[in-house]
């Protein structure tokens, strides 16, 4: 286990290098130009040129690049180039309300998704299954920004029965909670479906049964257990996802997270900021994964860990 984990802490070395130089790469690329943002329209070229010397977009990119990995190295990921504040304060501020709506979205996620998978799964072929498998497939495909104004316009506007945004109370986490809990409930339904037909299928359940258990205590005790561990991975996932993805969700709800922030950021070309959230997205995503493969065998004994 100590040296499987050093070897994924590796590999995490590698790909947040991986990660930072893509994200570092493109921003460098693209047409905006950050200095003539903060001196203006009507700046001199001259006044641009010593903002950009400032701020040290006038170094090449593999000094930029060199410059950002050392700060990086001692815990420094730089200022807002708008804001003029710590980019490691901006996203501290923003954390914790990111962090609320990850657990309440990932709770309604498998709330909804594992309760339907699981009906899907006993009513296998049926009428009811083919419907919440429509149902779970309209609900993956569909965009986050048409589902957040539609749910917002519904039960906000014309029923009044959430806040038209907002954060500080359980009544403002509900509707953007249940959003993606909707949205996202599909990919689980499908699995913990697929997952349990499997299952129902295999010797054991056939040995429980010859034996005159129950079903409901043949599904309890033998089937959802085991239906269960594929769930497990994909919650590691979602972490990732939520911690630094949900920049529509976020800004349609007026949630005060990283994806708004990181909106905020794209929308200014603010370079740090948008490196930052980007960074604390991908340790977030690497970190829950390797804790998600750490609880897979603890759950079953059974699986072992992959030592290549």
């Amino acid at each position: 286990m100590a040296m499987y984990t050093l070897r994924r802490l590796g590999y995490a070395v590698l790909i947040l290098l991986g990660v930072s130089f893509i994200t570092y790469l493109l921003l460098y690329m693209i047409p905006a130009d950050p200095a003539r943002q903060l001196a203006g329209r009507s700046a001199t070229a001259e006044t641009v040129a010593n903002i950009r010397a400032q701020l040290g977009l006038d170094l090449p990119f593999y000094q930029q690049y060199f410059n950002y990995l050392v700060n990086l190295v001692q815990g420094d990921l730089g200022r807002s180039y708008i804001q003029r504040t710590e980019v490691s304060a901006l996203i501290t501020s923003r954390l914790g309300a990111t962090t609320e709506l990850m657990l309440w979205g990932i709770g309604f996620e498998l709330l909804i998704g594992v309760s339907l998978g699981i009906l899907a799964a006993l009513k296998r072929n049926s009428a009811l299954d083919r419907f919440l498998m429509a149902l779970s497939f309209v609900g993956v495909s569909s965009p986050h920004f048409i589902a957040s104004m539609l749910f917002l316009y519904l039960f906000a506007v014309n029923l009044g029965w959430f806040p038209l945004g907002g954060y500080g109370t359980v009544h403002h986490v509900l509707l953007p909670a249940i959003t993606l809990g909707l949205l996202g409930s599909g990919w689980y339904s499908r699995m913990v479906r697929s997952s349990m037909i499997e299952v129902l299928h295999q010797d054991f359940i056939r040995t429980a049964r010859s034996k005159g258990l129950t079903r409901a205590r043949v599904i309890l005790r033998h089937v959802l257990p085991n239906t269960i561990i594929p769930v497990i991975p994909m919650i590691g996932i979602d972490i990732g996802i939520f911690i630094g993805g949900l920049v529509v969700v976020e800004s349609v709800f007026g949630w005060p997270g990283l994806g708004q922030l990181a909106w905020q950021a794209i929308q200014r070309v603010d370079i740090p900021v948008i490196v930052g959230v980007t960074m604390v997205s991908a340790v977030a995503i690497v970190l829950a994964n390797l804790i998600a493969d750490l609880l897979v065998p603890l759950v079953d004994p059974r699986i072992e860990l992959d030592k290549s």
